[in-house]
């Protein structure tokens, strides 16, 4: 086995912790199957990102000492230890960073506010984050921190919740509401107005669910497919007019419908098969999987009608089709057997294949005559050659197997 083409296990898998590539080489006469499992392991080959180069703060100079404010989350596609790692900030006075972790298990950086701010003697701040992965040697994206110190809006936004967690359904219609997040400020007028928009968000997040700026819902942007992606994972902020935010997770777990039926493979088949192949012989190899998850993907099968055949299963959604019975080739010279794959969904669903299997011919039939005996009357003094009687025999085999010769073994008249 070589390598065929460049891999990247970053296209192959996305975010999958592990990598397989898994599947069978067949060996023929006699046949045989060997399940192989290939290991894509990840190297270092891609460095942290921020989607965004910069980030912009407004704080108030009456926000107190130990105020967090979540940051913008890097992204590094790589796996393991070379997967983003940690995130450091340049020395200031003012803030210092606390790392923390998701939902999902990916780090994500906060500013603590280590001092008062003042508006009057410093009204801005240029920060600089910096990702880190964990390779040897490490690779680093960075992003900017543009901090903007603010007067007088003493009151930021206010979640309800920390965590929005939520079940859904992945056939859930486009534009279904998934969640509403709520944020409440108590400044009057302008500082008090709050806009809702998503931070930390994953680009697949994006194009799947929409955020209405004005009222904190979340819907369906496109169609969502658990075998895809089965959860998701981001951030809301609700900024004030002041310039005041805050922030809350939203953590979207899609539930799995039964919306993809087993899928029946022939791996390999032989065919012809002899009349008289023995029970238990393999005809052919057949592969079902099935993308959904639990009962969803869990499959059972047979075959359709009483057939001198049975399907047995073996490992890996591999199952084999084996005689079950005689064989007779002059009464059934072909079988088109109908395999049936159903999955434990509610509704399941059903996956038919027909698999046309020829039997080839052995020399099991005897030549039989019309009759068991004949008369004949003869005139006498035919010349010699004279054809005097007509005899027949017939043989259901095929081929060389249904040539028939004729021979005299023995007569009362040899002479003649």
């Amino acid at each position: 086995m070589f390598v065929n083409e460049k891999i990247d296990r970053e296209e192959i898998c996305v975010e999958s912790i592990s990598c397989p590539i898994s599947f069978e080489v067949m060996a023929e006469n006699p046949m045989n199957i060997f399940h192989i499992t290939v290991e894509i392991l990840d190297i270092n080959d891609n460095a942290p990102h921020f989607l965004n180069g910069d980030i912009k703060l407004g704080i108030s100079e009456s926000t107190l000492p130990g105020t967090t404010f979540i940051l913008e989350q890097a992204e590094d596609p790589d796996n393991g230890i070379n997967a983003l790692q940690n995130y450091s900030l340049n020395t200031n006075q003012y803030f210092v960073l606390d790392v923390r972790e998701n939902e999902s298990g990916k780090k994500y950086p906060k500013l603590v506010l280590n001092k008062q701010l003042d508006h009057e003697s410093e009204s801005s701040f240029h920060l600089i984050l910096t990702a880190l992965d964990g390779g040897k040697p490490p690779k680093t994206g960075t992003a900017k921190i543009w901090i903007t110190v603010i007067d007088a809006n003493d009151n930021p936004p206010l979640f309800s919740q920390e965590l929005y967690m939520v079940n859904l359904r992945e056939n859930t219609p486009i534009g279904s509401l998934v969640v509403q997040v709520k944020a409440t400020d108590r400044d009057a007028g302008s500082n008090g107005q709050i806009s809702y928009g998503f931070r930390n968000i994953p680009e697949r997040a994006r194009q799947k669910f929409n955020l209405d700026t004005e009222n904190g819902k979340i819907t369906v942007k496109e169609t969502l497919d658990f075998e895809e992606t089965e959860k998701y994972v981001m951030t809301v902020e609700a900024r004030d007019g002041g310039e005041l935010a805050a922030q809350c997770n939203v953590a979207i777990k899609l539930l799995d419908e039964n919306d993809n039926g087993p899928e029946v493979i022939l791996a390999s088949i032989t065919s012809p098969i002899s009349e008289d192949s023995a029970v238990g012989t393999l005809v052919a190899l057949i592969n079902i999987i099935d993308r959904d998850s639990g009962d969803n993907g869990e499959i059972t099968c047979h075959l359709e009608n009483n057939l001198p055949f049975k399907v047995v299963s073996t490992s890996n959604n591999l199952y084999k089709l084996l005689t079950d019975g005689p064989l007779d080739r002059e009464r059934t010279p072909e079988y088109n057997i109908t395999i049936i794959a159903t999955d434990k969904g509610t509704p399941p669903l059903s996956t038919e294949k027909i698999i046309s299997l020829k039997i080839s011919d052995i020399n099991d039939n005897i030549p039989t005559f019309e009759k068991a005996s004949y008369t004949a009357f003869v005139p006498e003094n035919n010349p010699s050659g004279t054809s005097i009687f007509h005899v027949q025999a017939s043989d259901p085999d095929l081929a060389r197997n249904a040539r028939i010769t004729y021979s005299l073994l023995r007569s009362n008249i040899q002479e003649l």
